[in-house]
């Protein structure tokens, strides 16, 4: 897709939003077009940007320019004439709200991309919430911590809590200016999950789906990712990231800093699951590969979602290993290999050791 072709896209789409004075039956349905327009181009235009800081440029300025746009239609689709009062941009419903946590490397841009195809289900792409709030939470002293004057100390703490609850939901109202209460919104959060037991302190009315994948093979896949040439490392946009990258200059290390993350991400994961009292459900990646349909069915019964078989079927079978282009998986894709069990091939057995003996209390619970 030629980056002229990407632009001339959002700028046709973005001049028919323009017009969103004008009442019409079809409005609503063009603002969400356009929405899945800029979000389905966001990878190809990020490529094309990367090699010309004009582009780079023009692309965010379209982007930007765009959601404007949608922000100001959803303000003028909720003053339109007999306009459903449940379909009006009243932001997300908390109970509505589908938190997936995990690590990166686990199948969550795969299951989120399923759910996405049921009916009224939308999705927040990493929005990093953890990370903004958790990993500051998780770094305080104790000293902090006991402090009304420190801002998230715990003498303050149902006013905190709640400020936190406050942003989440305004950011997601901003980020999806056409929600309503009848949507459901997907909220993928690998990487993120210092933050898990906080959002779900804050919004304990949501839903939470915990994410889990065998830490060898997670390893494994985060190992060929980042080494030089694999689709991370080409993706950053940092030198110094790349500079520092220990994948293919010291891989023993690189494997043990990733096992060390895997254990207090999962375990931050666990300690949000076990508190929260809410819908939720926990998914091993592998049995979401043995029987995707089956684990899809189970996922929404404990989420207590309705959504018939048929339809799960076609998102199952639309986002199936099969179904994925050929020149998009394989060694150094983000589409690796899609099978359980390939650190058996891709680790040394010196680095299978380092992941088992860091990640041994979780791989005796969740793996025995």
């Amino acid at each position: 897709m030629s980056s002229s072709f990407c632009f001339a896209r959002i700028a046709a789409c973005a001049k028919v939003l323009k017009g969103f004075e004008v009442p019409t039956p079809t409005y609503s349905k063009a603002l969400w077009m356009g929405q899945n327009l800029i979000r389905r181009l966001e990878w190809p235009l990020r490529g094309v940007a990367k090699r010309s800081p004009m582009i780079r440029k023009a692309r965010n300025e379209l982007v930007e320019r765009y959601h404007k746009v949608l922000l100001k239609g959803a303000e003028v689709q909720n003053r339109l004439p007999n306009s459903d009062p449940l379909a009006q941009a009243s932001g997300v419903n908390p109970e509505n709200m589908i938190w997936i946590f995990c690590t990166s490397r686990s199948g969550s841009t795969w299951l989120r991309s399923m759910m996405a195809e049921l009916g009224e289900h939308r999705v927040w792409e990493e929005p990093s919430i953890g990370r903004l709030f958790g990993d500051f939470y998780r770094r305080a002293q104790d000293r902090q911590l006991t402090s009304p004057n420190f801002i998230m100390g715990n003498p303050t703490r149902k006013g905190w809590i709640s400020l936190v609850r406050n942003f989440i939901l305004g950011g997601a109202g901003y980020a999806h200016p056409l929600l309503n209460s009848r949507h459901y919104l997907v909220i993928k959060e690998p990487d993120s999950s210092a933050g898990a037991p906080l959002i779900m302190e804050a919004l304990p009315e949501s839903r939470m789906v915990f994410l889990i994948r065998d830490p060898r093979d997670f390893a494994a896949s985060a190992l060929d990712a980042a080494k030089k040439g694999s689709w991370m490392y080409e993706a950053m946009d940092k030198a110094a990231w790349k500079a520092k990258t220990l994948a293919d200059k010291k891989p023993d290390n690189f494997v043990r800093a990733r096992a060390n993350s895997y254990l207090q991400q999962i375990s931050s994961i666990r300690e949000a699951y076990n508190a929260h009292e809410g819908r939720k459900v926990l998914v091993r990646y592998e049995d979401l590969q043995a029987d995707t349909l089956e684990t899809m069915k189970r996922i929404y019964s404990a989420l207590e979602i309705p959504v018939e078989e048929e339809t799960l079927a076609r998102a199952v079978e639309r986002h199936s290993w099969e179904n994925i282009p050929k020149k998009e998986k394989g060694e150094g894709k983000f589409y690796r290999k899609g099978t359980p069990g390939g650190w058996r091939k891709d680790l040394t057995p010196d680095q299978a050791k380092i992941v088992e003996s860091i990640t041994a209390p979780l791989l005796e619970e969740f793996y025995p």
